[in-house]
């Protein structure tokens, strides 16, 4: 994979979404079609042996690079998503933010116990939102559990969040403080 050129491609903003947040924004990535090839391309290559029957991308970022691996893999999409936003019957995970709670949902029919689940999101900081994903897709009872990012900020220690045998793959790694 060629980590300088992401590297290169992704927009840093100082003080966003608050004063003293260094985002990290993947839509220069996605807007890049060689970065996107590279991004598609480096997944499918770790996950395609390994069984994946479906991607579950985290609202919304997820969605993106989800949806563009879940085809490559031959794999369904399932949208993680606040709630209010999906239509049917969901099952939801609430969890603790800096400021309060927030709820993650899955349509109540969208995995079943013979999957093979890969969570994608764009960003493990500090990890809440997935680990809150990754607790309901367990609840569907589900054969095995991957989690990917495509950026992970090492110092956050998201990955603690985590319980220890969880398989975590990121495609770059950076600092806080770049």
């Amino acid at each position: 994979m060629n980590t300088e050129k992401l590297l290169a491609n992704v927009r840093i903003i100082p003080d966003f979404p608050i004063k003293g947040i260094l985002f990290y924004d993947v839509t220069t990535l996605f807007k890049n079609a060689e970065c996107l090839k590279i991004m598609t391309d480096d997944l499918y290559d770790y996950y395609k042996h390994k069984g994946i029957t479906k991607v579950v991308g985290i609202e919304s970022r997820g969605f993106v690079l989800g949806g563009a691996i879940a085809e490559r893999l031959g794999a369904g999409l399932i949208m993680a998503r606040k709630p209010g936003k999906l239509p049917a019957d969901v099952l939801e995970e609430t969890y603790d933010k800096e400021y309060g709670t927030d709820t993650i949902q899955i349509h109540r029919d969208a995995l079943k116990g013979t999957d093979i689940v890969l969570l994608h999101d764009d960003l493990l900081a500090t990890g809440g939102t997935m680990a809150a994903a990754e607790r309901l897709v367990k609840k569907f009872g589900v054969k095995k559990i991957y989690v990917n990012f495509i950026i992970e900020i090492k110092d956050l220690k998201g990955r603690d969040v985590f319980p220890k045998d969880t398989d975590i793959y990121t495609l770059l790694s950076v600092s806080e403080h770049h």
